[in-house]
């Protein structure tokens, strides 16, 4: 313990920063002296150790521990000067903090050969005599850059704010999304998002935004403008417009022959916050490719026990991110395509860079059957592989054939994803190039200045043990056969009147989509035929002895079992 009468500290006892004061201030740290190996939890079944650092990973927590916990031997004070100057000082306080959770969950025990006690005095040294409070918060990237992990780092109060909206799937706002002009600078609006106070107030894409509160919005970013739309449901937020009647929003005018300005309308309306939701996906039908002379005109009956067309649409998916709403989304698009008669379905991940674990297990859940696997994980100890299932077993809401389109903007997440998707069985992956690589795991730990720590806990391969990190996903096959990528694949999702057709033209000349229907068209057939044989064969007649058992079984309400046939 520190002696008030002697000295002004800050003291970590078991993960606590306490303050006291006094004439000189010091930084007293109780470090944990760590033995030689590491103890571990409990586990209580042949997943736990899957299930925990999964658990850990799924969302945002201030839980100092993870999977092993380091034993301690013995504690030792480590004394380092603590600035006069609050920004500094602050700073420090948060350099403890990020060492703290770093020391207890990151995923190498060895810290990449660092001795992580010697790293804390000499980044606190250096916080200390840096003279100003950012130069000291640099110094925690230092410190974690020394673990040579890229994704292990700490991010801004505000980036991680965007982080949550975007993981959130969701934010507290006018539902409006905005961007810049290209040619003069303008912000103006790309969409209105459907049901949300701006689109209930009748903006429109286009509308060009000149001042929020009274105050103009010349020069400003969409992310300066963003902040000020967003905020506590409620609240009030006043929006003045200009909106051109005539010509098309980014695009200049031919300068022969010239046309006069276009008349503007200007409204001012007063919008409400309220939580609004992003929707990470966009989902159509593709027209269904051609298929071989002869091939059979149904499919087998779906799950809502409807026939289907073996010429019926393709259903395109493209999902951006993996959100809190992604699997409810994709769930919803499934059922709305299934009800549209597709024959097959191609998910498009490219570009998507991934998002929240528990959500791609989610998604994995509708186009799986049963408990599969869909992922092995190690953690701290990195000895074992823990195999993460499918934790709520069920039947998969589709079983028409999948293609699913990657390419090397597609990581984390998607690679979980297309991996369990090919390792199962269900789907043929499609690309000109290998994923981008990233099989490790972050949890992501709230500091007390509201900023975030994001730290690797975990590393991961597909089902069949498939090593990911830093070499990433072989297609089955590229889109372009012999030749350069030809894909006209443009990321982001439609956001003007028009371009939802727009898209659909321009993914009937992607590449990867013409190659990803040749796939489809192939299986389709197969299934197809497959149906028309099944259907044209005779059922063998049920003996008398075994009609009576089924009959029995049912007055008994026991699901009959199975003919020969359907097994």
């Amino acid at each position: 313990m520190c002696k008030v009468s002697s000295c002004s500290s800050l003291q970590l006892r078991r993960n606590v920063v306490k303050p006291c004061r006094a004439a000189q201030r010091l930084l007293i740290v109780r470090a944990a002296v760590r033995k030689d190996k590491p103890t571990v939890e409990p586990v209580t079944g042949p997943s736990e150790l899957a299930k925990r650092v999964i658990g850990a990973a799924l969302g945002t927590t201030t839980a100092l521990s993870l999977i092993l916990s380091p034993a301690i031997a013995a504690s030792e004070l480590v004394r380092l000067p603590a600035s006069t100057d609050p920004a500094v000082f602050a700073a420090q306080r948060t350099l403890v903090e990020a060492w703290t959770i770093v020391g207890h969950s990151f995923v190498d025990p060895a810290f990449n050969g660092h001795d992580w006690e010697g790293e804390l005095r000499e980044h606190m040294m250096k916080a200390y005599n840096s003279g100003n409070g950012s130069a000291a918060l640099g110094e925690i990237g230092a410190m974690l850059e020394e673990l040579g992990d890229p994704y292990t780092r700490r991010i801004p109060p505000e980036e991680y704010a965007a982080f949550r909206v975007s993981s959130d799937g969701e934010l507290q706002g006018v539902g409006m999304l905005i961007a810049n002009e290209p040619v003069n600078g303008h912000l103006l609006v790309l969409a209105p998002i459907k049901g949300g106070p701006a689109d209930r107030a009748g903006i429109l894409p286009g509308d060009e935004v000149t001042s929020i509160n009274g105050v103009s919005t010349e020069g400003w970013n969409g992310e300066k403008a963003a902040r000020l739309l967003r905020g506590k449901g409620g609240t009030e937020v006043n929006v003045r417009l200009a909106r051109r009647s005539t010509g098309i929003p980014g695009v200049p005018a031919r300068p022969d022959p010239p046309a006069p300005e276009p008349p503007v309308e200007y409204r001012e309306v007063s919008l409400r916050r309220e939580r609004v939701q992003l929707s990470p996906l966009f989902y159509t039908k593709l027209p269904g490719p051609a298929l071989p002379p002869g091939t059979g005109g149904l499919m087998p009956i779906s799950r809502d026990g409807r026939l289907r067309s073996s010429g019926g649409p393709v259903g395109y998916i493209r999902l951006t991110s993996f959100s809190s709403n992604a699997a409810a989304e994709m769930r919803d698009a499934i059922q709305e395509l299934e009800a549209a008669g597709a024959s097959s379905y191609i998910l498009d991940l490219r570009n998507n860079p991934g998002g929240l674990v528990r959500s791609s297990i989610d998604i994995a859940r509708l186009w799986l059957d049963g408990s599969p696997v869909v992922f092995n994980v190690s953690g701290r100890e990195g000895d074992e592989l823990q195999q993460q299932v499918v934790d709520t077993p069920g039947t998969a809401l589709t079983h028409r054939p999948l293609a699913v389109l990657v390419n090397s903007g597609s990581a984390s997440a998607s690679e979980i994803l297309s991996g369990a998707l090919h390792d199962n069985a269900r789907a043929v992956v499609l690309g000109d190039e290998r994923t981008y690589g990233k099989g490790r795991i972050q949890s992501v730990f709230e500091l007390q200045d509201g900023s975030a720590l994001f730290v690797t806990v975990a590393r991961y391969q597909t089902p069949a043990g498939t090593e990911i990190d830093r070499i990433g996903i072989k297609p089955d096959r590229a889109c372009s056969l012999g030749g350069a990528a030809t894909s006209t694949f443009v990321a982001g999702l439609p956001m003007v009147p028009g371009s939802s057709e727009l898209l659909v033209e321009s993914l009937m000349e992607d590449s990867c989509v013409m190659a990803a229907r040749d796939v489809l068209q192939q299986q389709v057939a197969v299934v197809a035929n497959a149906a028309t044989v099944a259907s044209e064969s005779p059922r063998p007649a049920l003996s008398v002895a075994s009609a009576a058992a089924a009959r029995a079984r049912a007055a008994a309400g026991a699901r009959p079992a199975p003919a020969l046939a359907d097994l």
